[in-house]
């Protein structure tokens, strides 16, 4: 059931009534663009999947918090960023984490990047470990500064940026990789 005439205010209300209808409409409005999110903090899209039906239901139970201040769909990102957090958290063991200090790592000319396709920098992004993954998603594409990225995965500022740097450098390596030999890149 697509229904986008209804306005998010009255999509928000029929939820918080608990109105099938609404939930329905709100999710066939906001399933794609929260899907894209949850699939560049999942490893595979089954995962991803995951993430995306808990993250509706947040949205359910929690849609009478909206405080009708600032973008809905803000709202909603965030609430997909947070339970893809939760997910890297209850998936990662918590192992100690070197801190690389100099991170001397070649940088690759932008003209690659802007040759690849978006497809393939995301499987690109899904094919690191977790921990890079979700550093490098809440850092480069949400926008979080180290500090609080530190604070929402419990971890140090240190580790935010080395993790940030790996991960950087990992998918420098996996472009010069997908030129070189198009078939390993994804390894």
């Amino acid at each position: 059931m697509r229904n986008f005439r209804i306005s998010d205010k009255e999509l928000i209300r029929g939820c918080i009534d608990r109105k099938r209808k609404h939930q329905e409409s709100l999710y066939s409005k906001y399933a794609p663009k929260m899907f894209s999110i949850c699939l560049r903090y999942a490893s595979d899209y089954h995962s991803a999947e995951d993430i995306l039906q808990d993250g509706f239901m947040k949205v359910y139970k929690n849609i009478h918090k909206f405080r009708h201040e600032g973008s809905f769909e803000g709202w909603l990102r965030r609430i997909f960023v947070n339970t893809a957090i939760e997910h890297y958290r209850k998936s990662v063991p918590m192992y100690p984490i070197l801190e690389v200090n100099n991170s001397n790592y070649d940088v690759i000319d932008d003209n690659t990047i802007e040759n690849l396709a978006a497809e393939d920098l995301l499987k690109m992004v899904q094919s690191l470990s977790p921990g890079y993954r979700t550093v490098f998603c809440l850092y480069v594409i949400e926008g979080y500064s180290h500090k609080e990225v530190a604070k929402m995965l419990n971890i140090s500022e240190g580790t935010s940026k080395s993790q940030l740097a790996r991960a950087r450098y990992l998918l420098q390596k996996k472009i010069k990789q997908l030129y070189k030999h198009p078939r390993e890149a994804y390894v």
